[in-house]
């Protein structure tokens, strides 16, 4: 029985409670990486190229940085709740098609839709009600797809998992740049390869992930209204590292997007280029960006497993990450920014290798695994909406992008040093 006990806590997939194949390892890997690219790519090269470059020539009264702003502020509120909820009802989910897989396949249908609308609204509340919708949509896959690192993934090989999770999202983000920056002067048939791509994600995760078993609710368990309100209680008992990871998170992927996700205008407003000049610097620090953290990536995860460490890769990280800020912040031209770019790679390939496996590590019960890793990806998605309004109440208030870099600075070395508190991961 003792060494039942160990080995489920170690090679033994949750679910199956048997070790997993190769080939099944292959398939999940496989699936992270695709699902990732492919929300990532959708939703960057709308919101970090085509949208800002639309808001540009929109004429609604309001700086395209305003606009932005209120998109993404009002986006957050249902991208929060549509996390934990998605989470909590998969957890509660039961069937012949498992917890997860139901949920995942209709939001990138709903995201599409959002995401069309957006693209084609004139209007301010038009912009921020479909944007929302798209938030809605996106949630509905994330949550759930998220919680199958807890569900099914034995934890001995969580840091490799983690890592294809995290290159996903790294090429995603790139290849979205580049897409983006492709169509910026024909926006129109960017916008619909974004909406394809949106439908898509959902149908090909499923199809390529291996198939989940149908969930049997436990003895005793029966369906009611007071259950399901229950799901969202947030963690209390033993929660203390899973705050400390959900706030050194959400500081680490704000202080990263405050500048990353003002690309293209950082490139026009604070280096001085051209609109064709910027997009063409976009798309080669996404280039950039997406070979050298990809090379880190793959790396780190499987260094990761073997230390048995994840707090030490985090800190290494950010440390990289501060440096990179500074170079355009003291120099601000086209090569710093290039340069930049290299560097921040590197070190978000590091962080993303194992940020999901040091959120699995530090949850409090795995029963509720789906809402509470909803929970920590708030800070994925907290970090990345405000990151844009902070940004922007910046220069609004000073006129210049320049005291936005050491406050990203600052607040990547905030999340990092929360991070080190962490007791329950090494």
């Amino acid at each position: 029985m003792e060494e039942k006990t160990v080995a489920i806590g170690d090679d033994i997939a949750p679910d199956t409670g048997k070790p997993m194949p190769k080939s099944q390892m292959i398939r999940f890997a496989a699936g992270f990486i695709i699902f990732n690219i492919m929300w990532m790519m959708a939703g960057s090269a709308g919101s970090s190229v085509l949208l800002p470059n639309r808001f540009n020539d929109l004429n609604i009264g309001m700086t395209p940085e305003a606009i932005l702003a209120s998109m993404n502020s009002i986006g957050i509120i249902f991208a929060l709740i549509s996390n934990v909820v998605f989470g909590a009802l998969s957890d509660a989910t039961h069937g012949k098609l498992g917890k997860r897989t139901p949920w995942i396949i209709p939001g990138g249908i709903i995201a599409g839709i959002g995401y069309y609308m957006t693209s084609v609204a004139v209007t301010l509340t038009g912009i921020v009600a479909w944007w929302s919708v798209l938030q809605i949509g996106l949630n509905m896959m994330i949550a759930p797809c998220v919680a199958i690192l807890s569900d099914r993934i034995p934890q001995k090989i969580r840091g490799t998992l983690s890592a294809f999770y995290g290159v996903g999202q790294i090429v995603g983000q790139s290849l979205g740049a580049i897409i983006g920056a492709a169509f910026v002067t024909n926006p129109r048939p960017g916008f619909l390869v974004g909406v394809v791509i949106w439908v898509l994600t959902g149908i090909v995760t499923i199809i390529i992930i291996p198939k989940e078993l149908p969930a049997v609710a436990k003895d005793g368990e029966s369906f009611s209204v007071k259950q399901i309100v229950m799901q969202f209680r947030p963690p209390v008992k033993g929660a203390r590292d899973f705050y400390l990871a959900l706030v050194g998170r959400l500081l680490m992927i704000f202080g990263y997007n405050m500048i990353m996700g003002y690309q293209l205008y950082v490139c026009q407003k604070y280096i001085g280029l051209s609109t064709t000049d910027a997009a063409a610097t976009v798309s080669t620090m996404a280039t950039i960006v997406m070979v050298v953290s990809l090379i880190f990536a793959l790396a780190g995860g499987p260094i990761s497993d073997k230390l048995g460490k994840r707090k030490l890769p985090v800190f290494v990280a950010s440390a990289i990450m501060s440096i990179g800020l500074v170079v355009p912040w003291l120099a601000p031209t086209r090569t710093s920014m290039l340069i930049f770019s290299a560097i921040m790679a590197v070190g978000y390939g590091i962080y993303m290798a194992v940020d999901q496996a040091l959120n699995v590590d530090v949850l409090p019960n795995p029963d509720d695994a789906g809402k509470d890793l909803g929970i920590l990806n708030l800070a994925n998605t907290l970090g990345q909406v405000i990151a844009p309004i902070v940004t922007s109440s910046i220069v609004i208030a000073t006129g210049s992008y320049a005291l936005a870099f050491p406050s990203a600075i600052a607040a990547v070395m905030a999340g990092a040093v929360i991070i080190l508190f962490i007791k329950k991961a090494k």
